[in-house]
């Protein structure tokens, strides 16, 4: 953090702790309007019930103090006051960095062992696959499901429609160095987004007006679609252009979401995971993957 932030923190902090000491001595201290020990305050609920003006305890009052005392020990050996690292060099960051080399290092094997194998023999493999599964609810779940069934924005990798190839090569990189999918707002106007809809309808076989789904495949050349997605819409792996002819939509299949995609755009980022996975996790990782679908 800046500077600024730094002593802000560290005044705050010291402040809060001063302030609870000041609090305690000044509520323990007796003063000349309170009134002797034993004797009464003069407040009463429920017709007899009073309060007494009797002190703490005497224990219960140490443990305040006590508390204020542990608090400054514990920052002096632990971060707690700004850019301060503590006397212990403590981090979180340096706690996850430790336990995560002792974990490489006891199971380092067992992935060494899974990277000898090829991915669709280790795709058989049902203690690996076990494995597996872990890696994939721990890192990949979050986007893709338990389930691997994708949601809006994130592909299903359950089924057979893989935008950048569904083969154990192809995944492998998918996951290792991950993919960015653009699809550009195609700078038309509603209605001739209504048209072009249309025919992007029809190429997976749903029905749809068929003066628009003309004039929609007029445009679909025009405007070029054709250069990406193929004469045909069937794509092209190797680019990571969507196959339009089949049932296998990220943002959804509907008329509107179709319009909104033409007009607006999309842009899929699948994050890159090979500094933080490494190669044989990524191996497994992927045997996993291509076992869903095979």
């Amino acid at each position: 953090m800046s500077a600024g932030w730094n002593w802000y923190v560290i005044i705050f902090t010291v402040a809060n702790i001063l302030a609870c000491f000041w609090l305690i001595r000044y509520t323990s201290t007796f003063k000349a309007e309170q009134k002797e020990k034993g004797e009464t305050t003069g407040h009463v609920w429920d017709g007899d019930l009073q309060e007494y003006s009797n002190p703490l305890p005497r224990w219960w009052l140490w443990l305040f103090y006590i508390t204020i005392v542990f608090a400054l020990v514990y920052m002096a050996f632990y971060p707690g006051l700004g850019n301060y690292k503590g006397m212990f060099g403590w981090s979180q960051k340096g706690q996850y960095e430790d336990e995560i080399a002792a974990a490489d290092k006891q199971f380092a094997p067992i992935f060494a062992s899974y990277a000898e194998k090829g991915i669709p023999e280790l795709a058989k493999d049902a203690q690996a696959m076990e494995s597996g599964q872990r890696l994939f609810l721990n890192y990949c779940a979050t986007c893709h499901g338990s389930a691997a069934q994708g949601a809006k924005g994130f592909p299903n990798l359950s089924d057979k429609n893989w935008i950048w190839g569904g083969s154990p090569e192809a995944i492998k990189i998918s996951i290792l160095d991950g993919r960015n999918g653009v699809m550009p707002n195609m700078g038309i106007n509603s209605e001739d987004a209504e048209k072009l809809t249309a025919y992007v309808l029809s190429l997976s076989g749903r029905g749809s007006d068929n003066s628009l789904v003309e004039a929609g495949k007029t445009l679909y050349t025009e405007k070029g679609c054709i250069g990406c997605h193929g004469p045909d819409g069937n794509g092209n792996v190797a680019t990571g252009f969507p196959n339009l002819t089949d049932d296998g939509w990220i943002y959804g299949n509907s008329p509107g979401v179709i319009k909104e995609t033409i007009m607006n755009g999309r842009n899929g980022v699948m994050p890159a995971h090979r500094d933080f996975l490494g190669e044989e996790k990524s191996h497994l990782l992927a045997a996993y993957v291509y076992s869903l679908s095979n």
